[in-house]
């Protein structure tokens, strides 16, 4: 048993190496097992094939990373509904850093993983990621922004830009963690996103000389 775990571990630590290095498409099993010091067969005694290791290797991390965005915005539409985020003024932003930090600090734990799943898992199931990370998030900011609209009846908020500040979020991350190496730089690249974004939020909906699509046409 004790073997067996040694095993699994170096083929995983070996796959890891190589799927960095060349991504998932151009990886090779045989070297995996190679670098390993163990033989295909005792890859397949464990994994059931290429695609089965590389998500052995991520799935734990991404998952973790989008659970913890989702019980954030679970929280977010829970205060939307009583009010309290109706204003800056009213609203305790205190928690929405927080919960960047905790997200951050995952992604730069195995930032190797994070790595890996957004720049070379070309031809896995994970290699269109971000795009279901930014779906979940234009869902809840749909809803965030019906919510607004309670309060601000005579802000409208066209689909197709709550799609592109979806997109926008997410791309701060993806830019974070693609470009940034120190944590700590991150989080404050990221409190610098979260005060412009949130600035343009309360403005899109409280700003009572806003443009009217006459206006810029």
């Amino acid at each position: 048993m004790k073997q067996d775990k040694e095993t699994k571990a170096k083929l995983l630590e070996s796959a890891k190496a190589e799927f960095l290095e060349k991504g998932y498409m151009k990886a090779s099993l045989r070297n995996i097992c190679k670098n390993a010091g163990v033989t295909t067969g005792a890859l397949y005694f464990f994994f059931e094939d290429k695609e089965d290791l590389f998500e052995a290797l991520t799935k734990e991390t991404i998952e973790g990373i989008y659970q913890l965005m989702q019980g954030h915005y679970e929280e977010e539409r829970a205060l939307m509904g009583s009010g309290v985020l109706h204003s800056p003024e009213m609203a305790e932003h205190k928690d929405d850093f927080a919960i960047a930090r905790s997200v951050i600090h995952q992604m730069y734990l195995q930032r190797d993983m994070v790595l890996l799943v957004l720049t070379k898992a070309q031809g896995t199931k994970y290699e269109n990621i971000a795009d279901v990370f930014i779906e979940t998030s234009e869902k809840h900011y749909w809803k965030m922004a019906q919510g607004m609209q309670v309060a601000y009846p005579d802000a409208v908020v066209d689909e197709k830009f709550i799609h592109w500040l979806a997109h926008e979020q997410i791309d701060a991350f993806v830019h974070m963690i693609t470009h940034i190496e120190d944590e700590e730089e991150a989080v404050r690249f990221i409190s610098q996103t979260m005060i412009y974004m949130m600035s343009g939020w309360y403005g899109l909906f409280m700003n009572k000389s806003r443009l009217n699509e006459k206006e810029i046409k």
